[in-house]
């Protein structure tokens, strides 16, 4: 299976839910190779669009009326529910794991347990490697409702700094990583 393949089973042609799933991964997938072939050694192309285009895959298992998407998970857990969606398709473990770790600039085991975050226990939610962090990291500046242009890096900044110093001490990291777009 690919992963055009894959989205379009969750994603059904012609609705809206896919419109906007289309939008934001496109968005995210070209930030993400920008900032990529930027690098002194570049990630795989392939690897990092079919990353980005997967991240959000999740999202339709959720309970996220805006975006079309009526499952029963709160949106907060559609990076779980990517990987699962991911995994049982076959398709890279790599894939897995970006969809998995991409929320917000990560989340540790305090910020779970502090938020009383509906997330399964024994998972890593922090981006570890390379493709996990630019992924991530492309896809705070782009939101699935609004317009969805790209959002000014202070502002994102500023959205990370009301979740914490830690989300924006990792968010500045991968800024350091990847710089401004």
């Amino acid at each position: 299976m690919t992963y055009n393949e894959l989205i379009d089973e969750y994603y059904p042609a012609g609705s809206r839910r896919r419109d906007i799933y289309l939008r934001h991964c496109r968005a995210v997938a070209s930030l993400a190779l920008e900032l990529n072939s930027r690098l002194d050694e570049p990630l795989d192309e392939a690897e990092v669009e079919e990353a980005a285009m997967l991240h959000d895959i999740g999202i339709v298992m959720t309970d996220a009326p805006d975006l079309d998407c009526h499952g029963t998970l709160p949106y907060i857990a559609h990076g779980v529910a990517g990987a699962d969606i991911i995994r049982r398709a076959g398709l890279p473990e790599r894939d897995a794991r970006v969809a998995e770790r991409h929320t917000g600039s990560g989340l540790t085991t305090d910020d779970i347990a502090r938020q009383q975050l509906p997330l399964p226990t024994g998972r890593i939610y922090l981006p570890v490697t390379r493709l996990e962090r630019l992924v991530c990291y492309a896809d705070k500046f782009y939101s699935k409702s609004g317009d969805m242009k790209r959002k000014p890096f202070d502002a994102v900044a500023a959205s990370m700094a009301r979740h914490g110093s830690d989300a924006l001490d990792r968010f500045n990291a991968l800024a350091a990583d990847f710089g401004r777009p």
